[in-house]
């Protein structure tokens, strides 16, 4: 059987068989891939370009935008290339190069999600003291941590994953390089080095969803308690998107990784993997800028012509 010292290139996940289908596949994903890069570049455009964007809020979304762009580069690109070229091949160097960036975008994104959290519970629990909370320096220094604790993460998953001796062959049933089914292919007793990253991933993902949690408990409780019906439109109308995005990511993810082995199989697996690596990058500046017209207005102005509804 062979191992890590001999393997050169691993297979990916073919979708289909069929040239017809292959090019139908393709058509989706750039589909999905141009609807991220133009809805991402218009929030970075216009959070980057009007000085009225220039708040933490949306600093931090600037911020998610970029993560949201690589994740989905990560991915989608050889994606549509190997569907293109019919082709299943992606080299040692570039399943490592897949692995390292994907997680370090995903776990970027995740501590930022949390990071958005405490702006929100800032700004509807605390707003007066906002300013001196939630300055540009203490703005810079939580993205730079969020960026941070993803670099690092993904510097602790790829140097153990790729460390493993390779027992079970080369084919990874995914349609990108991912840390699980790279573990199928290691031999029985060498992945628990891996296993317990996981292990220790996982609890601080955890009390980031602790945090996340308890974080809204308090804002939906100072929500409930403001007496105009205006300010609790417009307290909703913050939280709402951040939440949706935070569940959309969290609920895929978490299932992905721990769903029960008696209920996987290679089309669940594909399909949930879809929906917490590709639908959120592409759906997020849709869920944030959706009850926010602020944003709205602000794109409206930067292009005209761009086919926006008024409320």
């Amino acid at each position: 059987m062979p191992n890590s010292s001999s393997v050169s290139e691993f297979l990916l996940l073919a979708f289909t068989d069929t040239r017809k289908l292959q090019l139908l596949h393709f058509a989706l994903f750039l589909g999905i891939y141009l609807a991220a890069l133009l809805g991402n570049g218009l929030i970075l455009s216009a959070v980057a370009c009007h000085h009225r964007l220039h708040t933490p809020m949306y600093f931090f979304l600037l911020n998610l935008a970029l993560l949201d762009l690589g994740c989905i580069s990560t991915t989608l690109p050889k994606a549509m290339a190997n569907a293109l070229w019919d082709t299943r091949a992606i080299s040692y160097q570039g399943c490592a190069a897949q692995v390292f960036f994907f997680v370090f975008f995903i776990g970027a994104e995740y501590s930022l999600l949390t990071v958005m959290a405490y702006d929100r519970y800032v700004a509807i629990c605390k707003p007066l003291h906002y300013g001196s909370l939630l300055g540009s320096r203490a703005c810079a220094q939580m993205a730079a941590a969020a960026w941070g604790s993803g670099f690092l993460n993904a510097v602790l998953h790829t140097t153990i994953t790729f460390s493993l001796p390779l027992c079970q062959g080369n084919a990874v049933d995914q349609f990108f390089c991912e840390i699980p089914h790279i573990l199928k292919l290691s031999c029985s007793d060498a992945y628990l080095r891996e296993v317990w990253a996981l292990v220790f991933n996982v609890s601080l993902v955890f009390g980031c969803f602790v945090f996340i949690v308890l974080s809204y408990v308090e804002i939906f409780r100072a929500v409930l308690r403001m007496p105009s019906e205006q300010g609790r439109h417009k307290a909703f109308s913050m939280c709402l998107p951040h939440l949706a995005v935070v569940s959309l990511f969290v609920s895929t993810a978490v299932f992905a990784n721990l769903k029960p082995p008696s209920i996987s199989s290679p089309s669940l697996d594909l399909v949930v993997t879809l929906l917490y690596s590709v639908v959120p990058p592409a759906v997020n500046p849709l869920i944030y800028s959706m009850r926010n017209q602020e944003l709205k207005d602000t794109v409206r102005k930067l292009f005209p012509y761009m086919p926006l509804k008024h409320p």
